[in-house]
């Protein structure tokens, strides 16, 4: 018996990302709803992507009737996923949300207290857990070979790379920029290493220097000219976050700065035995992983190969991190296996990064409870 799936949400994430990876798992799931606010959106993933039958509507409400879908994916803007997750499980559905979790902190407060009572399983789109560079950085850090993490960087530096398409610079849609949109990948795959999700206070600064001109010294953006006029998020926001055992975590996330490197879902750890430096998506140095270390009494770098073992659950080869996503989240609701991201995990990321905002709003530092 296939899994049954519907899906909220039919715009850019959807055709990059999740609808690929369900075809790929067809064997085990089909698509038997899709909505969209552009219903012709939805009714295309229907026709491309549906299973035979596959109803198609405006209202997310009226897809949450149907009795026999188990999966919901939530694929919409930032602010769209709290109203949307809670009403999936209050009716009974099991919630795979992109990412962040939510807009803020308030409303992802409300999703954690919605899945609990659910009895449901959630998680969050965070796939870049799933690359061989990640998976093998992980295992490291399980093993102790850094010892103890007590500085880390999280970036998500794009020198240009505003996406012009959706809603993306709409702060009332997405509820901030280049921070919520990239930089909550890197700041999910820092915490995960170093284990640690316990913060004590942020600090954050944004800027919006660029983002509000045409001028083509500062354009030159491969992915289109962006609208100043409709430009309302910040172009770059950095922010110092310390975690209550001490240790430091710096973020970094831009679309648009004028830097010399390009870092994407980046991270770099420091700890008392190793240290470790994953370069991420984009740039010069695509997903390579770089380990610094002690050896014959020497401080060395060594290049780690990450492609030759593969990732978890497929070792062996390469697969897209899509993929693995898609199978570790059926897994998981099959009684196969642990999800890889959890709703807790997840939440702290939020979290963070709301305080981030806050805190350059206020100009304050945030301290938590």
């Amino acid at each position: 018996m296939k899994h049954k799936v519907g899906i909220v949400g039919c715009g850019g994430i959807a055709h990059q990302k999740h609808l690929p990876a369900l075809s790929n798992a067809a064997e085990r799931v089909e698509i038997v709803a899709c909505c969209d606010i552009i219903v012709e959106r939805a009714q295309e993933v229907a026709e491309n992507f549906g299973a035979p039958g596959c109803k198609v509507f405006e209202d997310y409400r009226e897809l949450l009737k149907e009795g026999d879908i188990e999966i919901v994916y939530v694929l919409t803007p930032n602010v769209a996923h709290c109203p949307i997750t809670v009403a999936a499980f209050e009716a009974g559905k099991h919630v795979l949300c992109e990412k962040p979790m939510a807009a803020n902190v308030e409303d992802a407060q409300r999703m954690m207290d919605a899945w609990k009572k659910s009895g449901k399983l959630f998680t969050i789109g965070y796939q870049n857990r799933y690359r061989p560079d990640s998976q093998t950085l992980k295992r490291l850090c399980e093993e102790g070979e850094l010892g103890q993490i007590y500085y880390a960087q999280a970036h998500a530096l794009r020198r240009r790379g505003v996406p012009t398409w959706g809603v993306f610079t709409d702060k009332a849609q997405q509820g901030g920029g280049p921070l919520i949109d990239i930089g909550t990948h890197s700041l999910d795959l820092t915490l995960w290493f170093m284990d640690n999700y316990e913060p004590a206070a942020v600090t954050g600064v944004t800027f919006e220097k660029l983002g509000h001109s045409l001028r083509p010294e500062v354009q030159g953006n491969p992915m289109g000219t962006w609208n100043p006029d409709t430009f309302e998020v910040e172009d770059a926001a950095f922010a110092f976050v310390t975690m209550k055992d001490g240790s430091l975590i710096t973020i970094d996330a831009s679309w648009i700065i004028n830097s010399t490197e390009e870092r994407c879902a980046a991270s770099y750890l420091c700890g008392t035995i190793a240290g470790a430096e994953l370069t991420g998506v984009g740039g010069s140095n695509d997903k390579k992983l770089y380990l610094n270390k002690i050896m014959g009494g020497k401080q060395v770098k060594i290049e780690a190969d990450t492609e030759a073992g593969g990732v978890d659950l497929f070792p062996g080869r390469s697969v897209q991190a899509a993929d693995v996503e898609c199978k570790v989240w059926l897994d998981a609701i099959e009684g196969k296996g642990e999800l890889v991201v959890k709703p807790e995990q997840a939440f702290t990321v939020t979290k963070i990064l709301d305080a981030v905002y806050k805190s350059a709003q206020t100009g304050k530092q945030i301290v938590f409870e």
